[in-house]
């Protein structure tokens, strides 16, 4: 899995490639959380290169959610199909605000 983070004026962007799964999920949870306790509550998370999403990545995800809550959000740029038939299965999708690129994720911050 690779990890690539851009920072903007009111959110942050974080480019995942790979596979979050049990070996990755760790290194997923830290970068992500290390943004939130950085004061950062608007985290856009770009999942275009994800192949697979397993449950602690998913764990993950709803963790950062309620870590922002209630003055930020954690969105979701241009989800593979597997991330989108994962949030589906697992009844997720209504929890994340899905773009279908990373500009737009951006502008609706």
């Amino acid at each position: 899995m690779e990890l690539n983070t851009t920072e903007y004026k009111r959110v942050t962007v974080i480019e995942v490639a790979g596979r979050i799964d049990s070996s990755t999920a760790s290194q997923f949870d830290e970068a992500v959380m290390n943004i939130i306790e950085a004061g950062q509550n608007n985290v856009i998370i770009d999942m275009a290169e994800v192949e697979f999403l397993s449950s602690a990545g998913l764990r993950t995800l709803v963790s950062a959610r309620k870590a922002v809550q209630p003055n930020g959000e954690i969105l979701l740029a241009q989800p593979s199909k597997r991330v989108v038939d994962t949030l589906e299965i697992a009844g997720l999708d209504v929890l994340f605000e899905t773009f279908p690129d990373r500009e737009s994720a951006v502008g609706s911050v």
